[in-house]
């Protein structure tokens, strides 16, 4: 089976040094960090925005992974362009034109990605599988980090895996919510785990690179 690979998630890391996390979780063995963006409306919480991504850029040659819980993404896309996002993911309730904001990250050279809340149905982002590189599935209720993995969502990674591979896409798809070792080998048809407090509890790189091979083994067990 193919390997999963692992995005730490900052909103768990201690921002006071936010950089030296970053490398440190990178020295461990992280395939691409995960930045969550929270504007206070779209979800009840605020986090970190374009500045914090353009200064996180240089510590690490990973992928960043920006994951936008805001309103109107369409004003801010070619901001978090500009400051180093890698892939930039949005929510398919935010926005009345999906589609043409997909083609746009495209053309600003982002690898585009479509998620959604776990109240939403799968049907709502089908057909937009061709236009992205990834597709995000909530396994939480998107603003706050620790909270517990939603199993009733697996079944929404199991039909986009079949919709993508029936039409030869070569989509990733990404988990976030409650990854753990154990929740982890329930997302057998997944590309990417999202693990924020399961990495950043730890006390060490040694720690941090523990916590992803166990992701790693774990999703693949």
């Amino acid at each position: 089976m193919k390997r999963k690979l692992v995005a730490p998630s900052i909103l768990s890391a201690d921002f006071g040094r936010l950089s030296v996390e970053i490398e440190a979780v990178t020295d461990a063995g992280a395939d691409w960090i995960h930045v969550d963006v929270m504007d206070g409306h779209f979800v009840p919480n605020i986090t970190i925005g374009i500045p914090v991504v353009k200064s996180i850029k240089p510590s690490t040659p990973v992928p960043l992974d920006v994951h936008l819980m805001i309103e109107n993404p369409e004003k801010y896309v070619e901001a978090f362009a500009e400051a180093g996002a890698d892939y930039l993911t949005v929510h398919v309730e935010a926005t009345d034109d999906p589609e043409s904001l997909l083609k746009k990250m495209r053309d600003l050279g982002v690898k585009p990605g479509i998620t959604l809340r776990p109240g939403t149905s799968v049907e709502k982002i089908l057909p937009l599988l061709p236009l992205v590189d990834l597709v995000l599935v909530m396994t939480v209720e998107p603003g706050f980090g620790g909270q517990s993995f939603m199993s009733d969502q697996l079944v929404k990674i199991d039909r986009l895996r079949k919709e993508i591979d029936d039409l030869g896409l070569t989509t990733l798809i990404e988990v976030d919510g409650g990854i753990n070792q154990e929740t982890a080998k329930l997302c057998a048809n997944a590309d990417v785990l999202v693990a924020g407090s399961f990495v950043f509890k730890g006390e060490s790189v040694e720690d941090y690179k523990n916590a992803i091979a166990q992701l790693k083994g774990g999703a693949n067990d």
